[in-house]
């Protein structure tokens, strides 16, 4: 279970959330609301917000103008994750990253077998870290959100979660550095 280390200071970061959807708009995107909603009740900001079609390229352009964007510690995919000839986001995120985070779509799949059952194995949710920008792509659907958010990012973006997270990754400071298990 988490442990969080009330000694440590809260210290927000810069989030942006980019939605992968062919039919969303700015009117219709729940799940983007959702997330913003959820970064900013946990105390980080957003930096930035997108909506693009699912096309590799055009996914790759926007995550890649935030990966340089020092500004960007992290970034919430949504959608794109499915198995239909449309879902494109592993496949246009995972050549980006410097090093996937194997161990996250393991746990979403764990965790939302509880919810869904046997379909968690639709579900291609990656993670991975780029330029020292931590990256999650999630499902589409708003309870899909909600699911990695709270049970899994919400955790790893809060420098006090013990013993590791990726804050102490994306803005190291002398005060922050990961603890041992004990």
């Amino acid at each position: 279970m988490s442990k969080v280390k009330k000694e440590v200071a809260f210290r927000a970061i810069n989030i942006a959330v980019l939605t992968v959807s062919d039919t969303r708009t700015t009117a219709t995107d729940s799940s983007g609301d959702l997330l913003q909603e959820c970064v900013e009740a946990a105390g980080h900001q957003i930096a930035r917000r997108a909506i693009v079609i699912d096309d590799i390229y055009k996914i790759r352009a926007c995550v890649s103008q935030w990966i340089a964007d020092a500004e960007v510690h992290a970034i919430l995919i949504t959608g794109g994750t499915g198995f239909t000839s449309r879902d494109s986001t592993p496949e246009a995120m995972i050549p980006l990253f410097d090093k996937e985070i194997d161990g996250y779509g393991e746990l979403f799949r764990s965790i939302s077998f509880q919810d869904i059952g046997t379909s968690t194995i639709q579900s291609r949710a990656v993670a991975g870290v780029a330029n020292r920008t931590v990256i999650f792509c999630m499902p589409g659907s708003p309870n899909a959100c909600r699911t990695a958010w709270d049970k899994i990012i919400c955790q790893q973006l809060d420098v006090r979660h013990r013993p590791c997270n990726f804050v102490e990754m994306v803005m190291p400071s002398d005060d922050s550095a990961c603890v041992s298990r004990d």
